[in-house]
């Protein structure tokens, strides 16, 4: 019967982490134990030989003369994946720099990467602070630490869990130095640190879109930094996404207070309309926050014909086609959900889906989300406003959710705001002039449940919501309501500056943002601008920015950041016609 899980251990001194190991270990684990001397060097060691001889005859295969840091070379090794790779204390020899012992590790992680499952874990033991992360009692100072988890993410692994080494475990166990030649390492207080694969870095591509609007169908392109936000189905019926779950929770609260209809309206994703009509009806947005598509062709259907006839020019097509938008909100929708056949006063109708806007890169905002439209007919002196505030506010609070007050004209308005996202919800509530629905008052709620289930499951970073990584959605199948633990822990940030000369005329700020969500595959959390100078005679001016790069869900190394920020100083100039400083 076959071994169903592999464990290979690399860098042993006189086997006795391997011996016991291998006595610790059921029978359906197969061990192969290596060390990098010869063999007469091994055996010269005490208690080399016992070792050696208690792993062979559980079966366990011995190496001789193996460098870790070219795995792939050694025919015993090269044949098989191992589910979990093992160092303990790695370490050049005596005085060696932290440097070289960052190398070290680099050369072994990218060697370990090409004998590991997919699903493998790569363990390294290392000495109390010596990792360089929060975990480390006492932390030293970051350029003298190992950096141990950026050099993991030079080989395309993160750093998924942190345990304390626990030698007493490991029964006979004893820890030897570098090549066994020098005094043994401390290893009170060591911690192991276990790394998992990410998923890569995938440059986006702009897809060919094609959608109906009444009797137009209009063909575009959309805008490649919103290439991952598409066709994620994070609401179906059978999804375990916490935005689901964020949603199906809030409504059955709702229920408890007021009759709620679900209602099944497919609103298109790109809509046919003026900018001052969204405005109006979400006085949030302006028009620069609108993602406005300019259609590749636009054809309509020719009832006479019955076919589809297609517009030869731009000019034939903004006569009837007015202005395109991925649409930015659900309300412009508001009045189509009252129209509908379903809709009865004294019943909150509900609707979801997702919508666009152009937003800086920023740690609170993102550019689409999955919004949430409670719309319902209310008799005005029951003050639904008031209720729908109270019943929130008595579901949010504690989430560190508040809520503002404003009156715009006749409109009643309350803001949503958490300390990441102001107004990132909001409540309104219009008198209806129609005799029909007299005393009756039109009540709005609209929420961005994506940040709402940031808030909820206490999610780090925003971005986390639309990770590929299934782990992400593996923890919400296991705990729906639970708290996220994080598969990622302590990813490495860089910082990086870019400057350029531009004309302030033509600059569109949001333009560069969308270049770098882009160009960096989404792998930047933050972007300030730290300096801005206008000549005094030229007339252009000079920005400068700086991007802070980080990811909580992928490997993302030092080198990486290199190409990327590259790319970005390759790509501005053509994008956006500014001058590199």
């Amino acid at each position: 019967m076959s071994k169903t899980r592999e464990v290979l251990l690399v860098g042993e001194g006189n086997f006795s982490f391997s011996a016991a190991l291998r006595e610790n270990a059921g029978d359906d684990v197969g061990v192969t134990a290596t060390c990098f001397h010869s063999e007469d060097q091994t055996y010269a060691q005490e208690g080399a030989a016992l070792n050696i001889q208690r792993l062979r005859e559980k079966g366990s295969v011995v190496l001789f003369e193996v460098d870790c840091t070219c795995l792939k070379e050694y025919e015993a090794i090269q044949r098989h994946l191992y589910d979990c790779v093992i160092f303990n204390f790695p370490h050049c020899g005596r005085k060696s720099g932290v440097k070289k012992n960052r190398v070290l590790l680099v050369k072994f992680f990218k060697s370990a990467i090409a004998v590991l499952k997919d699903n493998g874990e790569v363990h390294v033991t290392l000495c109390n602070g010596q990792g360089g992360t929060p975990y480390d009692s006492p932390m030293r100072e970051w350029h003298n630490s190992w950096q141990v988890v950026a050099m993991a993410a030079e080989a395309g692994l993160i750093l998924s869990e942190i345990r304390p080494f626990d030698c007493e475990t490991f029964q006979g166990y004893r820890c030897t130095g570098y090549r066994s030649q020098d005094k043994g390492f401390h290893v009170e207080g060591a911690l192991t640190h276990i790394f998992t694969g990410s998923l890569p870095y995938i440059m986006p591509e702009k897809l060919k879109m094609e959608k109906t609007i009444g009797k137009e169908t209009v063909c575009f392109e959309l805008p490649a930094e919103l290439n991952e936000y598409l066709n994620r189905n994070f609401l179906d019926q059978q999804s375990h996404h916490p935005v689901k779950t964020v949603q199906e929770q809030l409504l059955r609260e709702l229920k408890s207070v007021w009759p709620v209809c679900t209602m099944n309206m497919d609103f298109p994703e790109l809509v046919n309309c003026l900018p001052e009509k969204l405005q109006t009806c979400d006085s949030s947005l302006t028009h620069c926050d609108i993602y406005w598509i300019k259609p590749t062709d636009v054809y309509i259907f020719d009832q006479s014909e019955n076919g589809r006839q297609k517009c030869e020019s731009m000019e034939d097509q903004q006569s009837f086609t007015g202005s395109y938008a991925l649409r930015p909100s659900l309300l412009p929708h508001v009045q189509e959900i009252t129209k509908n056949e379903d809709f009865s006063p004294g019943t909150l109708h509900a609707v979801s889906g997702l919508v666009f806007q152009r937003v800086p890169i920023s740690q609170s905002r993102s550019p689409v989300f999955h919004q949430l439209l409670l719309v319902g007919m209310f008799p005005a002196e029951s003050h639904p406003l008031q209720c729908f505030k109270d019943c929130l506010e008595s579901l949010l609070t504690s989430y560190g959710v508040s809520f503002e007050e404003a009156q715009t004209g006749r409109k009643q308005q309350v803001w949503m705001n958490s300390k990441m996202l102001p107004k990132f919800g909001q409540l309104a509530s219009l008198p209806l002039a129609s005799d029909r629905n007299e005393g009756l008052q039109l009540n709005v709620v609209s929420i961005n449940l994506d940040h709402l289930a940031t808030l909820l499951f206490a999610i780090s970073d925003w971005r986390l919501i639309w990770s590929a990584d299934p782990r992400f959605l593996k923890h919400f199948e296991l705990y729906p309501l639970g708290t996220f633990c994080p598969f990622s822990l302590y990813p490495p940030s860089y910082s990086h500056d870019i400057s350029f000369w531009m004309d302030p005329d033509s600059y569109d700020e949001l333009d560069f943002h969308a270049i770098v969500r882009e160009v960096t595959c989404g792998a930047v959390k933050d972007v300030a601008l730290v300096d801005r100078f206008r000549h005094p005679h030229m007339g252009h001016a000079s920005l400068c920015y700086k991007l802070t790069y980080q990811s909580s869900d992928r490997a993302l190394s030092h080198s990486q950041v290199l190409g990327l920020q590259n790319q970005l100083r390759r790509l501005l100039p053509l994008r956006l016609q500014v001058t590199l400083r």
